[in-house]
């Protein structure tokens, strides 16, 4: 009686979900029976337009530092400066959000041929432009506040 060490299992792989790999067309191959089948691609949301949401709030937040800590430290005269390096920041990461919004807008635009993958997330790249400019906005604000208040 001769065991096998492993016993023999095929493997069959899983079907695709239903509705995910569908042809988008098909292609006769000419001088043969074969054609070429090109699958519907699937959108995806630009992680573009997602990192230029993610640096406008991070930038709305900042500002906010801003404002605190110019108005907290108006009275004692450290304000403008601590408001000022804050400002900085908020600014940096305002005009990233910007710049990196456009891009993502120009992706989601120029994508989509047949064939190619689709990008979807327009409305997160023009969130994320508003958000920048409006935390920027905000920051030289508050700083000019405590600028003022300081003096």
């Amino acid at each position: 009686m001769s065991q096998q060490p492993y016993p023999y299992a095929p493997q069959v792989p899983p079907p695709p979900p239903a509705g995910r790999w569908q042809p988008e067309r098909v292609e006769a191959v000419p001088g043969t029976e074969f054609g070429l089948v090109q699958l519907r691609v699937e959108p995806i949301t630009s992680g573009l337009a997602i990192g230029s949401l993610l640096a406008g709030i991070a930038a709305i937040l900042v500002s906010f530092l801003v404002l605190c800590f110019g108005l907290a430290g108006a009275g004692p005269g450290w304000g403008a400066v601590v408001a000022g390096a804050f400002t900085l920041l908020s600014v940096l990461g305002g005009a990233g959000a910007i710049i990196v919004g456009l891009v993502a807008r120009r992706q989601i635009r120029r994508s989509g041929h047949t064939g190619q993958v689709r990008f979807t997330g327009g409305g997160l790249a023009i969130a994320g432009i508003s958000c920048g400019g409006a935390g920027a906005g905000i920051a030289l604000g508050g700083l000019a506040l405590s600028v003022v208040l300081q003096l």
